[in-house]
């Protein structure tokens, strides 16, 4: 990993995907701010154009938490409004109520610059939060914005102004629409972007193979794996064999992946494997945790062949899955994403760690948990004499110093072991 790209290349440069008449299509998020939210204070995560990207560090500095402030603005987008359904005073860093909560993302949606600010504050004698601020901005230009209970919505292509009341227990987005909006108005583009990030965090014991109805949007702990199954065929039956493909790749017994009616809506997932003359049938349920991952992995895959997700962020794909496998795993992830939508992954593992290059890997740490999480790329550690030689050999052996890149870290050691 020190001086190479084990993932296909792109150094942390995407490479542009056109539609069918040549036009360049971008969906990424380039900047993500968070402050006064859990171990986020002043936490910005620039990710740039990069196609792929992963975040290291050890339990607790603050990885899971850049889950949930996305996952945050994926509900928003899917339509949550109640900020009491999205943050809670007890997510404000240390209690800290002189300061607003508050998130920004950037993102590249095909040839233009979103930038979507909301802040929470809470104010004395309040016992939830209430939103302070909220804004909207395409290249530069204000499509709404918000102040308390006081929306205001510009008119496509005037400079007249609508402006209405509303709830200050809202989030405004999932409501507002422009005036005579379209499919393609701003604030429909951006409310999709958001809603079809894929924010995931699985956990294989609860992944139910079984759906009555379909979905394209997973919950992040995949429990609705049937319906997310159903649902995603159903949209794009095509993407079907690349799906199939990809887990014949890691179990060269599959014959396939089967979505079996038993009555009615029902249907239920059964892989069925074949050597020579032999077979079986086994119920999703009855895989192993491992196998199960290599299921949502293929969803995933064959959701980004689709273009569904704008992006996807995954919490240590490589739990639950053998060191010998982990490897063809990520590097079948990056290769899906590295013309389409962005991918940004954990990890803990050595094996996955070497799967992507210095440019594509951004460390997160902290002091104690009274300090809050700081993030730096692995160019700017070694930049800054934090190790030298091998990158992975100093986490292998607890040599990545982090003091030399922050004044009041002293001697702060990052093992991904811990």
């Amino acid at each position: 990993m020190a001086n190479g790209d084990r993932g296909g290349g792109d150094r942390g440069r995407s490479v542009l995907e056109r539609d069918p008449g040549g036009r360049i299509i971008l969906r990424m998020i380039e900047r993500l701010y968070v402050h006064n939210f859990r171990c986020l204070e002043n936490f910005e995560l620039l990710l740039g154009s990069r196609p792929s990207t992963l975040l290291i560090g050890r339990n607790g500095a603050g990885k899971s938490t850049v889950a949930f402030a996305l996952e945050i603005l994926q509900r928003i987008g899917r339509g949550t409004t109640r900020v009491d359904d999205l943050v809670k005073p007890k997510d404000l860093t240390r209690g800290r109520v002189d300061v607003p909560m508050r998130f920004e993302v950037e993102a590249r949606l095909d040839a233009k610059a979103y930038k979507y600010t909301v802040a929470f504050d809470f104010p004395s004698g309040f016992k939830e939060l209430r939103v302070f601020h909220e804004q909207l901005l395409v290249d530069g230009a204000t499509v709404f914005s918000r102040e308390l209970a006081e929306v205001r919505l510009m008119r496509a292509g005037r400079a007249q102004e609508v402006s209405f009341g509303i709830d200050w227990n809202n989030v405004a987005l999932p409501i507002v629409q422009s005036p005579g909006s379209a499919t393609d108005d701003p604030i429909s583009v951006f409310r999709q972007s958001l809603a079809t990030m894929l924010i995931l965090r699985p956990i294989p014991s609860r992944a139910r193979g079984d759906s009555e109805l379909g979905t394209t949007q997973p919950d992040a702990e995949v429990e609705n794996l049937g319906e997310w199954f159903t649902g995603l065929f159903a949209h794009v039956p095509e993407a079907y064999e690349g799906m199939s493909d990809f887990l014949k790749d890691i179990m060269p017994d599959l014959q396939g992946v089967r979505n079996i009616s038993v009555g009615g809506n029902h249907k239920r997932l059964t892989a069925q494997f074949k050597v020579k003359d032999s077979s079986l049938s086994i119920p999703f349920e009855e895989l192993s945790d491992g196998e199960k991952c290599f299921v949502i992995c293929a969803l995933v895959v064959a959701a980004n062949e689709a273009s569904t997700p704008s992006l996807c962020f995954w919490d240590e794909p490589d739990n639950f899955v053998g060191t010998s496998e982990i490897g063809n795993m990520i590097l079948a992830l990056r290769q899906s994403f590295r013309t389409r939508r962005q991918l940004i992954v954990t990890s803990h593992n050595t094996e996955a760690v070497s799967r992507f290059s210095e440019e594509n890997t951004l460390v997160l740490y902290r002091n104690s948990h009274l300090e809050p999480a700081i993030v730096r790329s692995v160019e700017e550690i070694r930049s800054s004499g934090g190790f030298t030689g091998n990158f992975i050999a100093a986490l292998d052996h607890d040599r990545l110093r982090l003091h030399a890149i922050a004044a009041f870290d002293h001697g702060l050691s990052l093992c991904l072991r811990a």
